[in-house]
């Protein structure tokens, strides 16, 4: 197949905008005056690479390509659209569409005068490949397929793309924006047994980067070549180009692919005890199409519970089904108790209301515990436990923390303060261990802190093994309404509910000054060792696993 023969004449004579960083060649200029930018370097006052050459080499090595047989877009959009723009004549040419499927192929035809022509997909989704063929004439110049399928989420055999790339005399775009979750590999290699293949992939499902807007195509590079002559000079920015490639150097794809595709299957089992959900769809994706009673209604339910989901019940072939993409754990779990079928506490009786954000109740035949404790958002504290120092020393925490916390505690002071002290310390070891969930990104370690006459260290260490060390001597049998003894004892209980290292010293002569150090420190190294994004990893720890 000769592809020169199926660009539209007026792309093939076309003479791009040329830039003069273009015409330069391999010549590396280091005073820029052709481009009437600002000199004055602030990271953004030069126009981007308009090749995006950096760019391009580091995803033409992840993906097992040259360079040259790739296009980068403004997001997949764009790249849809140059393919009617370069093969199409605006209203002489037609395309052929499977439906249902994304929209933006038939948006896209429309904005370029071009006809389409939708062949419905068989009662399971499947790929109606006569069909397809059958819809084609003398005019048809492209044919889009997408694999995994948006909305249905299932794909296609490998066999039936390429009857299609065989028997069509045009371009068969095959569009692979779900391809990471797929159990089926890419057809990116076909590229050199099927010169009229054009495979769009982006950055934005399983690489994390919807934001900066980077859609792929992967062709001969004739085509991609007349991709680059026909776009505009400056496609993508110099701001996504740069994160882009910090982004690709991370290395957390993989693993959180493979737990989105685990969640899609605990979430699958859950809607499946739904009374509302009469079908969920077989899914090859980041999500899953359902068939419900009454689309409408509940779609409205969830979104007055701040969950928004796409409803596709209007759409042919898809009548009574809600596209539910799957989320972290916590946003599937809020989604399930909205259906009535979610998780509730686990079985440690931990409620988690966000992705930090946890709740729990310890109850024993001394104590009863409620505490709340959110890592992200600082501000409230409520301490109630009938110990008056001891509700001071707490209020260090979500004060010194950047954290909230909440605590009710009713024990048996009467008796003493040991198992209100010591179930408290417990309870918000189990809290914070709880909320930290994976721990992704955390910092792990953290302080050491003056306060007046006194200091304190505390070290910790999220890293999943339990050790407690303790130097620091109270001379006194009370301070306030708290025995000394039980300082200790609260941080080694807090040890040993948050499964962390903890090594705690202080010294100093007000008793007072000293304890409050201790509990203002511990609230600075929580803060330290759960802040997230602090350092270019997302597991921290050389080993991959905490």
């Amino acid at each position: 197949m000769n592809i020169s023969n199926l660009i539209r004449p007026s792309i093939k004579a076309l003479d791009p905008y040329s830039t003069a960083r273009d015409e330069c060649g391999e010549n590396r200029p280091e005073i820029f005056l052709d481009a009437n930018e600002s000199p004055y370097d602030n990271g953004i006052n030069r126009y981007p690479d308009p090749r995006q050459k950096q760019l391009k080499a580091k995803i033409a090595e992840i993906k097992g390509i040259y360079s040259d047989q790739l296009f980068l877009g403004n997001g997949s959009d764009e790249a849809i659209d140059l393919m009617y723009r370069i093969f199409a004549t605006p209203g002489q040419d037609n395309a052929v569409l499977m439906a249902p499927s994304y929209g933006m192929y038939e948006v896209a035809a429309g904005m370029n005068d071009v006809a389409v022509r939708k062949v419905r997909l068989k009662e399971d989704f499947s790929l109606d490949v006569d069909g397809m063929l059958s819809a084609t004439d003398s005019r048809t110049r492209l044919m889009f397929v997408c694999s995994p399928n948006n909305p249905t989420g299932n794909s296609f055999p490998q066999e039936d793309i390429e009857k299609l790339l065989r028997d069509f005399g045009g371009v068969v775009v095959l569009d692979e924006a779900y391809i990471d979750f797929s159990n089926r590999g890419s057809l990116v290699p076909l590229i050199e047994k099927y010169p009229n293949l054009v495979v769009l992939q982006t950055l934005s499902k399983a690489w994390g980067m919807a934001g900066l807007r980077i859609g792929l195509a992967i062709a001969m590079p004739e085509i991609v070549a007349t991709m680059n002559k026909v776009k505009y000079p400056y496609n993508i920015n110099i701001l996504a180009q740069k994160m882009a490639l910090t982004k690709l150097d991370e290395d957390a794809k993989d693993r959180r692919v493979a737990e989105i595709i685990g969640d899609r299957f605990r979430v699958e089992k859950a809607l499946a005890e739904c009374p509302k959900v009469q079908k969920i769809y077989p899914s090859d994706s980041n999500f899953i199409l359902v068939k419900v009673t009454d689309p409408e209604g509940l779609y409205a339910k969830l979104l007055q519970n701040g969950i928004i989901v796409r409803n596709r019940s209007q759409v042919k072939g898809c009548e009574g089904c809600l596209r539910i993409t799957i989320g972290t754990p916590f946003e599937n779990d809020r989604l399930l108790d909205v259906l009535g079928v979610g998780p509730g506490k686990d079985r440690n009786g931990v409620e988690r209301l966000g992705e930090r954000h946890v709740r729990l109740t310890r109850k024993t035949k001394e104590t009863s515990v409620s505490l709340e404790l959110d890592l992200d958002k600082g501000g409230i504290s409520e301490i109630s436990t009938g110990l008056d120092f001891f509700d001071h020393m707490l209020e260090q925490i979500p004060h010194h923390g950047g954290v909230s916390l909440r605590v009710k505690v009713e024990g048996d002071l009467q008796v003493d303060d040991h198992h209100t002290i010591e179930d408290t310390g417990i309870a918000l070891g189990e809290a914070i261990n709880a909320a930290l969930g994976d721990k992704m990104g955390i910092a792990r370690y953290g302080f050491v802190l003056p306060m007046d006459d006194c200091d304190a260290a505390v070290l910790m260490d999220f890293g999943g093994r339990t050790e407690f060390q303790w130097k620091a001597e109270f001379h006194r049998e009370k301070v306030g309404d708290m025995s000394t003894e039980m300082f200790m004892h609260f941080f080694q209980s807090v040890c040993t509910g948050a499964k962390c290292n903890l090594h705690i010293e202080a010294r100093g002569g007000n008793e007072h000054h000293k304890a409050e150090a201790i509990f203002k420190g511990f609230a600075r190294t929580l803060r330290m060792a759960a802040a997230k994004n602090e350092f270019p990893y997302e597991i921290p720890s050389s080993k991959g696993i905490l």
